[in-house]
């Protein structure tokens, strides 16, 4: 699994001209699913996401998470970041998951951030979206799963 995350004022996902999530300041997450992802890995990652200080303190420094701030969370499916790019001048999606898998891991990791006591917001899985955001710094972090070697 890799997710994207983003440093925000605000975003928002639009799906045919209407807004499907919106949250002010916290991280937009972006997020591919690979075919071999499970449970864990969105546990994880999704822990992480939360936990990780992006947020300045009172000093200016990066010194608190999305937690410490009670920031909000808008994830949003994104299987184009598991392409393969490093050969030839077109995208391969071999790793990605089948629809219905990713959208199943996609699924559980929404519901395990609905557990938290963040404000959460998702876009729609599968569709074509338009995302917009403020992007504060700007601030962008990419993680991936830890898989066995």
């Amino acid at each position: 699994m890799k997710i994207l995350i983003q440093r925000v004022k605000q975003a928002q996902v639009d799906v045919n001209g209407e807004t499907v999530g919106k949250i002010n300041q916290g991280i937009l997450a972006l997020v591919g699913v690979e075919r071999d992802d499970e449970v864990a890995d969105a546990a994880q990652l999704l822990n992480k996401v939360c936990r990780y200080r992006i947020f300045p303190d009172a000093a200016g420094k990066m010194n608190l998470s999305l937690n410490d701030i009670k920031g909000e969370l808008l994830l949003v499916s994104q299987f184009t970041l598991v392409a393969e790019t490093k050969k030839g001048n077109r995208p391969g999606f071999s790793r990605g998951a089948s629809p219905a898998h990713g959208q199943f891991i996609f699924d559980e990791l929404v519901k395990l951030a609905q557990q938290t006591d963040l404000s959460i917001q998702t876009g729609q899985f599968g569709a074509d979206m338009q995302v917009s955001l403020v992007n504060d710094g700007p601030v962008t972090f990419w993680f991936e799963s830890k898989k066995p070697q």
